[in-house]
């Protein structure tokens, strides 16, 4: 909400039937009066006279009441009345009016936010209420993709008159209300045609607020958070719901895909919208971290492939901070459709909740929701090297000072007992001891974290090219297995590449061979066969000898 000087509140009934004021309940302003600005009640008492003089250019009726919402005076003296309307009793949702008026009392004009004729027919309904009611509770249930803990429950439904979806109709208005099936309380509220029973629209019951969060890694980042009653939850619904839960260090009981317990994910809340304080010592820092992450990667992959949320059905996952105790790992799980970020031992990592571990992380459920690689042998290694690419990726895109792009993996949760500055290394992957640079016949052997390394190598050759260079205050010296010199064609185009490849035609089944076919249709597809950036595309594979 924005912040606006403006005048005492005041409260105002207004009968349109006989054009006078009913009642006005506003505290005096002796001092201003004296000087000659108006008062709130003087505003009014002139928006009325307004109204009346103006009511057929502003389509007022003898059917119609109003109430006055706001009073706001500038400081030169002009004013502005806003006004709620009704209809035969009925609230009428755009049927809003502001009656602007110079300092002078004049009339300068109004804003309305129907210009349609405010009436309807008839207020009787032909469709009931239980009609709406069963609408709400349905609709509360797809948008938050899953069913709620127990059946959602139904404010009465409300007539209505909607005005703001073209011309005027009888509606009913209902707000559905429950839990998830992780308890964190969810709405929604549905507009129902009460002639036809046909859906209107509907909207998040719960309102979103712009604040900001004290990160362990990124600095002060902005978040939106949703607003109910006089908390704020840590939840976006500018990104399809995405929110971030404590997992109250515990963790799953779980068997292959069966799960007989899960950790908790219990809503954070704060009571004035800045979260954390930017060390671990808030169990809120972490969650900045992870929401800000999921913010990121979400935005990356709409803003730079079109696609709206990890299934591209721009529904929003949600994060588990604070798993288990010391927990030195962080993880994606399809079945929840959730992140889970440990808390590190302090010794070997912090907690795991940096930006690009973020990008990986959710990396992981679009490869679920695309080729869908095979977490074994080659493709294994593709589905690994796929996570780190883009969340490198996000990691440059979010252009954060506090963690400026780079194509270290993990470089900010790495602690000295970890002994290496990163967990991998997308120049030269071998810098990790394990990992591959080059393929041959026995990388589909290897854990598949370290025969990711034949991708990553590609990826950075394929954006950056060989040999020595500084990045961003990193050193990075980058050979290749053939010997030859490779130019970069930029991050920008690695991402479509790689992005297009894995929607398009990567499956479950790809190896190193089968990417290399791959990305080069990407290539084609993106720019041409003879292009620039098909030819850098073969030769970044043939440099990793993927032939």
């Amino acid at each position: 909400m924005l912040i606006r000087t403006r005048t005492t509140a005041l409260a105002t009934t207004v009968a349109l039937a006989a054009g006078t004021l009913l009642a006005v309940t506003a505290q005096a302003a002796p001092a201003a009066e004296r000087a000659g600005r108006p008062t709130p009640a003087t505003a009014v008492s002139r928006a009325e006279a307004a109204l009346t003089a103006h009511a057929g250019e502003l389509g007022v009726t003898d059917r119609q009441s109003r109430a006055v919402r706001d009073v706001v005076i500038d400081a030169d003296g002009s004013q502005h009345v806003r006004y709620d309307r009704s209809f035969a009793g009925l609230p009428v949702l755009g049927g809003d009016v502001v009656v602007h008026l110079a300092p002078n009392g004049a009339y300068r004009g109004a804003d309305r936010a129907s210009t349609a004729a405010l009436t309807v027919r008839s207020t009787t309904p032909a469709v009931g209420a239980e009609v709406a009611a069963e609408q709400a509770g349905a609709a509360l249930r797809e948008a938050n993709a899953a069913p709620a803990a127990a059946a959602p429950a139904s404010a009465a439904p409300q007539l209505v008159v909607d005005a703001g979806h073209g011309t005027p109709r009888l509606a009913w208005q209902t707000t559905a209300a429950g839990l998830d099936y992780l308890g964190n309380p969810v709405a929604r509220t549905v507009l129902t045609d009460a002639t036809t029973g046909r859906s209107i629209t509907s909207w998040d019951a719960l309102e979103t607020a712009a604040g900001d969060g004290a990160s362990l890694y990124s600095g002060t980042v902005p978040l939106e958070s949703t607003v109910s009653g006089s908390t704020y939850q840590l939840k976006d619904p500018t990104r399809g719901n995405t929110y971030t839960g404590d997992a109250a260090n515990k963790t799953d009981l779980c068997f292959g895909s069966i799960c007989l317990s899960r950790a908790p994910a219990t809503l954070f809340t704060d009571a004035d919208n800045h979260w954390g304080t930017g060390t671990s010592a808030d169990r809120a820092t972490a969650a900045v971290d992870a929401q800000y992450g999921t913010n990121t990667t979400w935005d990356y992959y709409k803003n730079v492939h079109g696609r709206s949320g990890i299934a591209g059905d721009g529904k929003g996952s949600y994060n588990r901070v604070h798993y288990g105790s010391n927990y030195n790992n962080a993880f994606w799980q399809d079945s929840c459709f959730c992140m889970t970020y440990g808390d590190g031992d302090g010794t070997i990592f912090g907690p795991l909740v940096a930006l690009d571990v973020a990008g990986h992380e959710m990396s992981h459920g679009v490869t679920s929701r695309t080729a869908r690689l095979n977490y074994s042998g080659e493709s294994g290694g593709l589905n690994e090297a796929t996570s780190d690419i883009m969340g490198t990726l996000v990691e440059w895109y979010a252009a954060n000072p506090s963690d400026p792009g780079d194509y270290l993996i993990g470089e900010e949760i790495v602690k000295p007992g970890f002994g290496k500055a990163a967990l991998r290394f997308m120049d030269q992957p071998s810098k990790d001891t394990k990992s591959a640079d080059c393929w041959s016949s026995g990388v589909g052997n290897l854990d598949v974290h370290y025969s990711s390394g034949v991708a990553n190598h590609f990826a950075y050759l394929l954006a950056e090219g060989s040999g020595a260079k500084v990045i961003n205050g990193v050193n990075y010296n980058s050979p290749t297995c053939n010997n030859s010199t490779v130019g970069g064609i930029g991050r920008d185009k690695l991402g479509k590449v790689w992005y297009r490849a894995l929607s398009t035609y990567m499956t479950s089944t790809t190896n190193y061979a089968g990417a290399r076919t791959a990305t080069l249709k990407a290539a084609t597809d993106l720019y041409g066969a003879g292009s620039a950036e098909y030819a850098a595309v073969a030769a970044a594979w043939s440099a990793v000898a993927v032939n």
